[in-house]
């Protein structure tokens, strides 16, 4: 992944795309590698960087959907089973099995569990993971140290998934790269137009030094997520005589907020699922890179923010609900971060549902100019969402029809063959990089070759120095918040370390960027000014 090189092919006026994706989070990733795998030419473009919104700010869980399947929502639940075990398939480097408890506190209460999860465990079928069983009070608190086992009468043992969003994100772009695609941060969208009342180009501007290209396309995805209706109105403005459409999707966003604590307060490698709340939803505590990670609120929210932050009431509200089931409650001051993403759901314009009664399924619709916009959906699906768009890429564009390849894909990264069967030379868990996979070993040599680049950023949270040379020569990195957000994943684990490394970091990255003394204060400054938003 090398940006001056993506540039060069996207202001290339010689290209004709197949199809532009814009949006390069789990939507626009799925639908630009699906493409590809159909021998689509794909160019997809993000405003700001790989998974800057909600992609990269999620529980983290490759899943079915527990609490769907409560609500009677079965077709969903089984197709996201099964996407589950082609995730861990096909990236079993950023993707793992997970085990949960679900401790019970009344009589007949695990039996009741029980009974869900096995038709859980049903629905997966070949894709499942180990089975649902019953636990007594000893084996709870056997799996969970710090369960409260005061009236606690046992509990319910499942298995589900656990990944790291943001580098499965920055996975799926550097698959997209080996596949002879495009993709280009810092890339926003700013008009669109049209021929014989088609979109059939769009101008984008290059965040970093204001020049505007033209790129050609038979067919433009919209897959921005709660940003969405901002294309839409692109779209619509692009019209001869503009006008709005009353069957355009309606956007609803929803605040999912999580925080993380201490390892002390979940030690071990078992996740809890806290089965009722106040609010009638479900709460997740989990071990996730060290740290204690819960979540997640459903808020529905009025206004759009890149930068979403928990209210002091989510955070209470987390805090309340973990400490009726740990020995030691959780308090403010046991804060390492938290960090909030927008949920894109699809509602009524006229709807009073609440955020947290809308479907989590994906929809798609095609406007009069042929734009396709994709709203919804969730990170377990993202490949299935792609296959289903790139279908109608192929409809609306008058394209080959060509089978999706992308179900038994290994993605960048995936070790392979014997390395599969072994993966301790590959992606050892010791030094924090499993996630990068077979990359793994050329950041560690890395390290041995150059002295400063050894050493760990941060210790605590096992963030090496190489890992920021690597993210700006190999991942696109382009700024302190690229490094310490989402290529790692200091600011999510403890935003105090990862101020306290950014000074750090801006002096690594700035000879890598062509970049002088300025540069690293405006990007220690700006980040400075970020990481307020992850501090209680």
């Amino acid at each position: 992944m090398n940006r001056d090189q993506m540039l060069a092919a996207l202001s290339d006026r010689s290209n004709q795309w197949d199809v532009v994706v814009i949006g390069g989070g789990a939507t626009g990733l799925g639908v630009a590698l699906d493409a590809l795998s159909r021998g689509l030419k794909t160019l997809l473009v993000e405003s700001h960087d790989f998974a800057k919104g909600t992609s990269s700010r999620s529980t983290k869980l490759v899943h079915g959907g527990v609490r769907y399947l409560r609500n009677g929502q079965v077709r969903m639940v089984r197709e996201s089973l099964h996407e589950r075990g082609r995730l861990l398939a096909n990236a079993p480097h950023v993707v793992h099995p997970l085990q949960f408890v679900i401790p019970t506190y009344r009589t007949g209460e695990s039996w009741f569990y029980y009974a869900g999860l096995k038709a859980y465990d049903l629905l997966a079928g070949k894709q499942g993971f180990a089975p649902s069983q019953l636990l007594s009070t000893d084996q709870a608190t056997e799996l969970i140290p710090t369960l409260d086992r005061s009236r606690l009468r046992g509990g319910v043992l499942y298995s589900d998934g656990q990944f790291d969003d943001a580098r499965l994100s920055i996975s799926l772009a550097q698959s997209i790269v080996d596949q002879g695609g495009v993709a280009c941060n810092y890339m926003p969208v700013i008009k669109l137009g049209r021929f014989n009342g088609r979109t059939n180009s769009a101008v984008v501007r290059d965040e970093e030094t204001g020049q505007e290209h033209e790129v050609q396309g038979r067919v433009f995805v919209n897959a921005t997520g709660v940003f969405g209706g901002a294309i839409m109105q692109l779209d619509t403005a692009a019209a001869k005589f503009p006008k709005q459409n009353p069957d355009a999707p309606h956007i609803v966003p929803s605040r999912g907020s999580h925080l993380v604590l201490d390892r002390h307060f979940l030690p071990g490698d078992t996740a809890m699922l806290i089965p009722e709340t106040d609010d009638g939803r479900v709460l997740f505590a989990i071990p996730w890179n060290g740290q204690t990670l819960i979540g997640t609120t459903d808020i529905q929210v009025e206004k759009i923010d890149r930068e979403p932050r928990p209210t002091d009431a989510e955070i209470d509200y987390m805090l309340a609900h973990t400490a009726r089931y740990l020995t030691q409650a959780p308090r403010r001051e046991d804060v390492r971060s938290v960090f909030a993403g927008l949920r894109p759901l699809v509602g009524s314009s006229n709807s009073k549902q609440s955020s947290a009664s809308l479907s989590r399924e994906h929809e798609i619709h095609v406007s009069e100019s042929g734009v396709i916009s994709v709203i919804g959906g969730k990170w377990t699906t993202y490949r299935k969402m792609g296959e289903d768009v790139t279908d109608l890429v192929e409809k609306v564009g008058n394209l080959p029809k060509h089978a999706s390849r992308t179900a038994y894909a290994k993605l960048h990264g995936a070790p392979a063959g014997e390395e599969l069967q072994s993966t301790e030379q590959v992606a050892s868990p010791d030094d924090g990089l499993r996630v990068y996979g077979s990359d793994a070993p050329a950041i560690r040599e890395m390290a041995v070759r150059d002295p400063k680049l050894a050493g760990n950023l941060s210790a605590s949270e096992r963030v090496m120095v190489a890992q920021v040379a690597w993210a700006v020569e190999h991942e696109m990195a382009r700024t302190v918040e690229d490094v310490l957000s989402r290529r790692t994943r200091l600011l999510l684990l403890n935003a105090a370390e990862a101020l306290a490394a950014a000074e750090q970091t801006a002096a690594i990255m700035a000879p890598l960027l062509d970049k002088g003394p300025e540069w690293q204060a405006e990007q220690v400054a700006t980040f400075s000014d970020l990481v307020q938003n992850y501090l209680v």
